[in-house]
């Protein structure tokens, strides 16, 4: 099976995963809706998949998309060691496929954007998910685009 068609139809969960807590993003089956959710305050492992498992079953949830925060230069960095780990553990347990994406500076973006330098309640968490979830949406679409194109023109 191709990486791609894992996440074709259904639903998708965004995770910021931090220390204390994991900003979380959902969207719809068609992927067209992205919402930010309430974080996870973290716990253990246990708690923290009893917290998604419920998350997962009311979304229909198919997969997971979780940044990893690497450096300027596109460098592995301790966290994104961390967040690696932590995701590979949570698609085992929760036996869904995972996609990674690159969230370098998604936090001081979602923070501008969004107005919320200082928030310590997990908002900004989530809204990084948010960001994160519709940026990664959006770069299939266009290489779903250019497939199309590219296939209809043989």
């Amino acid at each position: 099976m191709i990486v791609s068609d894992l996440f074709s139809i259904g639903s998708v969960i965004a995770l910021d995963v931090g220390r204390s807590r994991v900003g979380i993003a959902g969207c719809d089956a068609t992927g067209i809706t992205v919402t930010p959710l309430l974080p996870l305050l973290r716990s253990t492992i246990e708690e923290d998949l009893i917290y998604l498992r419920e998350i997962i079953r009311k979304r229909c949830t198919i997969s997971l998309l979780i940044g990893l925060p690497l450096s300027d230069s596109n460098k592995v960095t301790m966290q994104a060691i961390h967040c690696r780990r932590y995701g590979k553990k949570l698609a085992q347990k929760l036996q869904l496929p995972v996609a990674w994406v690159n969230e370098h500076s998604s936090s001081w973006n979602a923070a501008e954007r969004h107005n919320l330098s200082y928030d310590r309640s997990g908002h900004l968490d989530s809204m990084v998910a948010y960001m994160l979830l519709e940026q990664w949406l959006n770069e299939k679409r266009r290489s779903q685009s250019t497939l199309t194109i590219t296939s209809s023109e043989h």
